[in-house]
């Protein structure tokens, strides 16, 4: 599978397989999801990404990050988030809409505990596919 071998993968091979994955409702997303990119960890991470909490439709903290010292904070630097079902490439789906920021994100899953997203920036090409898995105590 793509995500355990945390190689690189191609845009088109991604949204090849995103296409094939089923939508996702609201209610799915709600919890605490730590996540990975699909770029072989070629690209620079700032601020150590570690993935995305939905506490509910209409507050989610987007990027979520780990300390030097282990501990998970919300980096807010960018803002909130809500989710709604929007329609992206032929299916309706939970997607994420930052609140300060030209940034969606449109989710599709593997299982109730495993979505892609992927994410779109206003004006810029292509999109940003990665991953997020449910964190079973945080939901």
């Amino acid at each position: 599978m793509l995500i355990a071998n945390g190689e690189a993968v191609e845009e088109d091979r991604l949204m090849t397989l995103y296409d094939d994955l089923e939508p996702v409702d609201l209610d799915l997303m709600l919890g605490q999801w730590s996540g990975g990119k699909f770029d072989g960890g070629a690209e620079p991470d700032p601020i150590n990404w570690y993935g995305k909490r939905f506490d509910s439709r209409d507050h989610v903290e987007p990027l979520l990050a780990r300390a030097s010292d282990g501990s998970i904070y919300a980096f807010d630097k960018l803002g909130v988030a809500r989710m709604r079902m929007i329609e992206f490439r032929g299916e309706t789906t939970a997607s994420l809409i930052y609140d300060q920021q030209p940034i969606m994100d449109y989710f599709r899953k593997i299982d109730d505990n495993t979505v892609v997203g992927a994410g779109e920036v206003k004006g810029k090409p292509g999109y940003l596919f990665f991953y997020l898995e449910r964190e079973a105590s945080k939901r």
